[in-house]
């Protein structure tokens, strides 16, 4: 901080008590400005940036359990369409059979948890919530199976480092129900993507129950945040990186997508915080430093 000195040297005398009641802000005020700061934070990086899902099924077992909490980059899917290999949130069609989830908490209590939750983004996703992994991007030819393995545009997968429990190749396809591990060819259509659970042998998915318009996706699982031991990223795996395109072309470069927002949102509350407090003069290390001319 630069002082501003009088003529003779000294040290303004109504700034020196400007600041000294800045630094004065009792903790008991302090507080409640930092939880109103940080609530409303917490509410616009839950409409715009980010938003916390419960993951409620087996579906997508191993790679994420039930009670696990995601982030969901809302934002990524503004500026490009998902890519093969990535984890997605999504509002199912008419198609997709409505999931259970758990009864709510009951009474006033349980109410405003969850109208709380709603809020900030941490609550139970809703019965046309769906999380699966993208297998097909418009116009890629998908089907099952070679060899006990999913194709796409002619290239078999390699599944094995995310699937769990695939379904039993021995039955007949069936396009009303997800039994079986066969599928006949399906064409993505444009402005659609075509997914599946990692849990192949509970997951009802784009096997039976149809694509997804890509216009229903909420955003991208980008990170398992609760709980703590669990957490962990969700990258694409890379069976993908070589797949060729639907029209026939060679795969091009694997895609960089590191969600910067994540980062960026993740230190938005703490610089909120740290500005609070420096303003109060609550900060040491601002009372140490000043600077004279």
């Amino acid at each position: 901080m630069v002082q501003m000195l009088d003529e003779d040297g000294t040290v303004d005398p109504w700034r020196r008590r400007a600041r000294r009641s800045r630094r004065q802000m009792p903790l008991w005020q302090e507080l409640p400005l930092l939880l109103i700061v940080a609530f409303c934070l917490a509410v616009l990086i839950r409409t715009f940036l980010l938003q916390a899902f419960f993951i409620p099924s087996g579906s997508m077992e191993n790679t994420l359990l039930i009670g696990d909490r995601v982030l969901v980059n809302k934002v990524v899917y503004d500026v490009r369409d998902p890519v093969r290999g990535e984890v997605v949130v999504f509002r199912g069609t008419d198609r997709w059979v409505a999931q259970e989830t758990p009864a709510p908490p009951a009474g006033f209590a349980g109410k405003v948890g969850r109208t709380l939750g709603d809020l900030v983004g941490v609550s139970r996703p809703g019965e046309k919530d769906f999380i699966k992994r993208v297998i097909g991007v418009p116009g890629d030819k998908v089907w099952c199976c070679d060899k006990g393995r999913v194709v796409v545009n002619g290239v078999p997968l390699d599944e094995r480092a995310y699937v769990s429990e695939d379904s039993p190749v021995e039955l007949p396809p069936n396009p009303k129900e997800c039994r079986s591990r066969q599928f006949t060819e399906v064409v993505v259509p444009a402005g659609q993507i075509f997914v599946m659970g990692d849990h192949r042998l509970v997951s009802q998915d784009a096997r039976c129950q149809g694509p997804v318009p890509i216009d229903n996706v909420v955003g991208r699982a980008f990170m398992i945040v609760w709980p703590s031991e669990r957490w962990a990223s969700l990258p694409v795996p890379d069976t993908f990186a070589s797949l060729p395109r639907a029209d026939g072309a060679a795969a091009g470069p694997p895609l960089v997508d590191p969600d910067p927002v994540g980062g960026v949102v993740l230190v938005l509350p703490v610089t909120a915080a740290i500005s609070v407090l420096a303003r109060s003069g609550r900060s040491p290390r601002a009372r140490r430093r000043r600077l004279l001319p």
